[in-house]
Parts: C-alpha cells; structure tokens; sequence
C-alpha cells in the first residue's frame, strides 16, 4: 500500500495545523468557526494517532487536507460571504455565494474516497457495483446527517444559526447539498477509483 511518508506526513498536518490557526485568528464569527471546522478538529487527531495501526492511502491523506482547507476557509468567512464565492458570482453573473455549493460537492468527493478505502480494507467487499453503492450511499447518509445537524442548531439559536446555515433564501437549498454530496461521491469514485486502487495495492 503507498502510505505518506514521515517528512510528508508532517508537512501535511503542519499545514492543517496553520490553516486552522489562520483562519481562526482571522474568523469573521469565532462560533460560527468552530462549528465548520469541528469535524477537522476531531479528525485530524484520530488520522495522526490511528496512523501505525490503520495508516492511510498518500491519495486520501492529500484529499483530507484540501478538504480540511476548504472547512477552514468556509468557517472563516462563512460560506455565504467567501471572497472566491463572491468573485465567481461577480464572473458568472449568479445571484448567490456558491462555495457552499461547492464545498457539500467536496463534502461528497472526499469522503467517497475514505469510504471506499475502510470498504476495501476491512471487510469482504471487492471492487465492483457494491462497493460503489455503497460508497455513495454512505456519502449521502453522511450529508443528511449534516443537514439534520443544520436543522437542529436553527431551531436551537434561532437566527443565531444564519451564518452556520448559509441558506441565502434558497428553499431548497438543503437539497441542493445533499445533491451535490451524492454528485461529489460519484465523480469521485469514476475518477480515482485506479489510482486509489493502485495505492492500495490491489492492481
């Protein structure tokens, strides 16, 4: 299996670890922050402390890092209101801040990749239609159980929650994330399915 190595390893945590730190300094709503970039707080100690036992693929380890800064870069502004949102706007001529679009895309595509791997590697499943469905299937369990968590801090702080949310008057715009998780997961696994099959030593 092709795993990080040690000076790689530390690069990729010590840019997590400055990405958090700068982002936080630096975060328009320090609750609103902590909220987005929780998960990455939580996983990246556990990737570090599990990586002798159940040490990871190099192709997701990189795919949890750019999926660690875009938390973090979404946290920092709130989705709603990223620069590079606003300049695609400004470009495309939509009416809407779009990184949020683009970071349930990411909420899909990278956990797709994670999915497969514990797949593959701790139970009888192959690869083949199975390990698709359902690699995406928990993609999208995964998305639905962020947007009840969504759901449940509305009702908690109210309008307390809108820069956590980042709805911008869509309706439909849970729907819309769970969508694109769905279309993230499945890019994915189209995509880099022979490379991630390299790595784990299975072609």
């Amino acid at each position: 299996m092709t795993k990080v190595g040690r000076t790689e390893g530390l690069v990729l945590v010590a840019v997590v670890v400055a990405a958090l730190a700068w982002t936080g300094i630096g975060a328009k709503s320090l609750g609103t922050w902590l909220l987005e970039v929780v998960w990455v707080l939580i996983g990246l100690p556990l990737v570090v402390l599990a990586r002798h036992r159940f040490p990871l693929t190099r192709l997701l380890c990189w795919l949890l890092v750019l999926h660690a800064l875009v938390l973090c870069y979404g946290g920092q502004y709130t989705y709603a209101e990223t620069p590079l949102g606003d300049w695609l706007r400004e470009l495309m001529g939509t009416s809407r801040n779009n990184y949020d679009r683009f970071a349930h895309f990411v909420q899909g595509f990278v956990p797709a990749i994670a999915v497969r791997e514990i797949l593959l590697r701790l139970t009888p499943l192959r690869r083949g239609g199975w390990t698709f469905f359902l690699t995406a299937s928990v993609c999208l369990s995964i998305s639905a159980c962020f947007e009840l968590v969504e759901g449940g801090s509305a009702m908690v702080l109210g309008s307390g929650a809108d820069d956590f949310l980042g709805t911008q008057g869509d309706p439909w715009d849970t729907h819309w994330d769970m969508f694109l998780a769905l279309c993230g997961a499945i890019v994915a696994q189209l995509t880099l399915r022979r490379a991630h099959d390299r790595q784990l030593g299975r072609e």
